[in-house]
């Protein structure tokens, strides 16, 4: 079952950055958002999970992330003339060009690709072909860089294209950096890590404040500080939330803790706790002396074997497993990304007789 890219719309922000225009088909459905499965070791566990995340016997959530893109970049933060170049033939066209001649860039925002994504959208490439070209710069050696979209030259590589659809844009190091962090925001590709750091370099390579970052990338000035703040995470809590295992409200938790020693010691509680945002805040409080905060509601550590068993399911199930316990009830979770990955886990549990 092929997979479409997710958004396949840009909004204005990047849009307005190419001129011409480019016959692309409408845009595809959404990808299936992460989901998980609650399987209950005892129905009255269910009582006494959050209201968020109350399950019936077995209950499947969808954690939907919304995105909402606002006004085109306003020319007083961001030249659009400048960024996007003259309008010649190469921003108006579309050409071919060997898959072999073009290379990503070292500097692009997005470092995290998921293989099965590349397998998917690879078969889709193969029975399509790519339906969207390839933002690319021409270099002085006369092969091309990536300025935006690495996923589909992965995909298109692997399908074993020889040639691929691109438009050539002249632009120099920045502006090839601001234009990829334009586009992997508007479409959501980036984790919290990757899109903290994109901000970041912004920030240096073009000398703009927080507020002129915020604008160029159709965000507000709070969701950009918010997103810098991330990166004064202790090492291993950065790399925790870059691999998805904790979430940005568990790092803004962490982050609250004012000792490096509470900070690791909160960090190690999320994980092997498997903590909710909620408890883990409450966590924070104590761990920074206030007053207000009830030790009953912090969740007390998970036995060792169970900490070992939702280790050696998430080692053989190759997803994310927790095993939560609370007054003597217990509970196991596992994620799982759309239908076909609820199948494939399926089979891994109950074994072949069940297909």
């Amino acid at each position: 079952m092929a997979k479409p890219e997710r958004r396949g719309g840009l909004g204005r922000g990047l849009g307005s950055l190419l001129p011409g225009t480019y016959d692309s088909p409408a845009p595809a459905a959404p990808a299936p958002e992460r989901q998980r499965v609650t399987i209950e070791v005892e129905e009255e566990a269910a009582r006494e999970a959050p209201v968020s995340t109350r399950p019936a016997a077995i209950a499947i959530e969808e954690e939907l992330s919304g995105v909402v893109l606002s006004e085109p970049i306003p020319r007083e933060v961001v030249s659009l003339t400048e960024v996007s170049g003259a309008a010649d033939d190469s921003d108006r066209s579309t050409d071919e060009v060997p898959i072999e001649k073009i290379a990503p860039n070292p500097d692009q925002p997005r470092t995290q690709f998921k293989k099965e994504e590349i397998e998917e959208l690879s078969n889709s490439i193969e029975k399509d072909g790519l339906l969207q070209p390839i933002l690319v710069r021409r270099m002085d050696d006369g092969t091309y860089q990536i300025i935006a979209g690495e996923r589909r030259w992965q995909a298109s590589k692997a399908a074993g294209l020889e040639k691929v659809p691109v438009r050539i844009k002249d632009v120099d190091d920045n502006q090839a950096l601001e234009l990829a962090l334009i586009e992997n925001i508007q479409r959501s590709d980036l984790n919290p890590i990757e899109e903290a750091y994109g901000y970041r370099r912004l920030m240096e390579r073009r000398s703009m404040t927080q507020a002129e970052v915020a604008q160029a990338v159709s965000k507000g000035r709070s969701t950009v500080a918010n997103a810098l703040r991330l990166l004064d995470l202790p090492e291993e809590a950065q790399q925790l939330l870059y691999e998805e295992k904790i979430t940005a409200g568990h790092a803004r938790a962490i982050l609250s803790v004012p000792t490096a020693e509470g900070k690791a010691k909160l960090t190690e509680k999320i994980v092997e706790g498997s903590l909710t945002v909620r408890e883990a805040e409450n966590l924070a409080r104590l761990l920074s002396g206030k007053r207000d905060a009830s030790s009953s509601t912090a969740r007390p550590s998970l036995p060792p074997v169970y900490k070992t068993v939702a280790r050696t399911l998430r080692e053989t199930l190759k997803t994310n497993v927790r095993v939560k316990s609370a007054k003597g009830k217990n509970k196991i979770e596992i994620e799982f990304k759309d239908e076909e990955d609820l199948q494939r886990l399926i089979h891994e549990i109950l074994g072949s007789e069940n297909d």
